[in-house]
């Protein structure tokens, strides 16, 4: 169970049981997810009073509430008498949400206000105060985007994002009326939920195999705007923030990472306010892929935002979310939508090919000799490098290093052998002066 026997952070050197490993899974849900900030949703989908929203933190079930004054709180969405799931819609309005087994109430404070035979059955002598709904110890807000943390001793949200929060910003704040989300798809892969983050937190190297029939077809858009443009191309980054998370990121202005000609005109019709907000930093770097440790993945390009939820060792339930620029004319609304949807939907080209290759990663690494042998994460060891200008160490050059994910891994091996927060190294990687 020692975290720094399974992963080797300075070799690069991974052993497989912990993609398939039931007992280290279980840790794994105690020690990392019960212990760090997990996306719960964003505000556009709760905007008034008594607006609720389901989510998950690990297999916790968990209900966020914008209450009747209009505070942000949430609840795991499980009764306190027998377990019963408080809440089993998706999304919705409510005042007060009731039991379906037995009848207690609990308005969308989370307190108890309600309770069959109160005074028949239980002599006025149940303490209610006591019996509320349980809430997540901490919640907070990025820019809209709402996150959850049971451990009440964790780091705040700012400082648990650290430096990735400069990367955020050139996506999540590159509008002038924010962001909204337009739907969810949520569907089963039968594969280990750490493949799919350490995919999108900077796996370059697998897009031109893995992915080179949807890129030839085109059938996803036209071939990424940077590549068609006349003289040296851009230069690609992975960078490593520190605390775990990491992102592809590329030389050149925002607006470079608009695949289709409509919606890059669009963007560059609201440039201007975008760089009152966030300075020349536009102009200069445009961010692909990126996850924020432990789950949540953003493409920043597609605007599509997902939750890669732990459902036991083999299993995996994505949470897809597409979100469109508020103030966007409905056209180009329509036209991010179905560009997500083509490429990272449920039936997407690259979609379909991630998910075949996290499967069979999962399934070849489950027999009595394979789950004893090691992944090798050693492709740039000693070759990154601290950029003057990007928070992070980098790798430079084509971007294609496996340095993001060896700092993903030395975040999960750390919080699996901790105690506490308080023996969890908090960084930034920037070096010593």
């Amino acid at each position: 169970m020692d975290g720094r026997d399974l992963v080797n952070s300075q070799t690069g050197i991974i052993s497989r049981r912990i993609y398939v490993d039931q007992d280290i899974y279980e840790r794994e849900l105690e020690q990392v997810f019960a212990r760090t900030w997990c996306f719960l949703g964003h505000e556009s989908q709760i905007p008034n009073p008594g607006d609720f929203v389901a989510a998950y933190i690990g297999e916790d079930p968990v209900l966020v509430i914008r209450d009747s004054r209009g505070k942000i709180n949430a609840f795991l969405n499980t009764c306190r008498h027998r377990g019963m799931r408080v809440c089993r819609a998706d999304q919705g309005n409510a005042a007060a949400f009731t039991c379906t087994y037995h009848g207690w109430t609990y308005g969308n404070d989370g307190k108890l206000v309600g309770v069959p035979g109160y005074k028949e059955y239980y002599y006025e002598e149940l303490d209610m105060e006591q019996w509320g709904l349980v809430p997540v110890a901490q919640v907070d807000a990025y820019k809209g985007f709402i996150f959850g943390c049971f451990d009440a001793k964790a780091p705040p949200l700012l400082e648990y994002l650290g430096d990735m929060a400069w990367y955020l910003d050139l996506t999540i704040d590159k509008s002038t009326e924010g962001y909204e989300c337009v739907g969810i798809h949520k569907w089963i892969t039968p594969c280990n939920w750490k493949l799919a983050a350490d995919n999108f937190i900077g796996d370059g190297y697998h897009a031109q195999v893995t992915h080179i029939s949807a890129i030839k077809t085109g059938f996803t858009g036209p071939v990424a705007r940077a590549t068609r443009r006349r003289g040296p191309g851009p230069q690609g980054f992975a960078a490593s923030p520190g605390n775990g998370h990491g992102i592809m990121v590329s030389s050149g202005p925002i607006t470079q990472s608009e695949q289709l000609p409509e919606m890059e005109e669009y963007m560059n019709s609201i440039m201007p306010e975008i760089e009152k907000k966030l300075g020349d930093r536009v102009n200069n770097w445009s961010p692909g892929i990126g996850t924020i440790f432990p789950n949540l993945s953003v493409h920043f390009s597609r605007r599509d935002v997902r939750v890669w939820h732990p459902r036991g060792p083999d299993k995996m339930e994505t949470w897809s979310y597409s979100f469109v620029d508020k103030a966007a004319p409905p056209e180009i609304k329509d036209m991010t939508r179905l560009h997500y949807l083509r490429a990272f939907g449920p039936a997407g080209t690259y979609e379909q090919d991630d998910g075949e290759n996290w499967k069979e990663c999962t399934l070849t690494s489950e027999g009595a000799i394979a789950r004893n042998l090691e992944f090798n994460y050693t492709m740039g060891v000693g070759h990154a490098v601290y950029h003057e200008e990007l928070p992070g160490w980098v790798a430079p050059g084509s971007g294609t290093s496996e340095h993001n994910q060896r700092g993903f891994y030395t975040r999960w091996a750390e919080l699996m052998d901790a105690e506490s927060w308080d023996s969890v190294p908090n960084y930034s990687p920037r070096p010593a002066k």
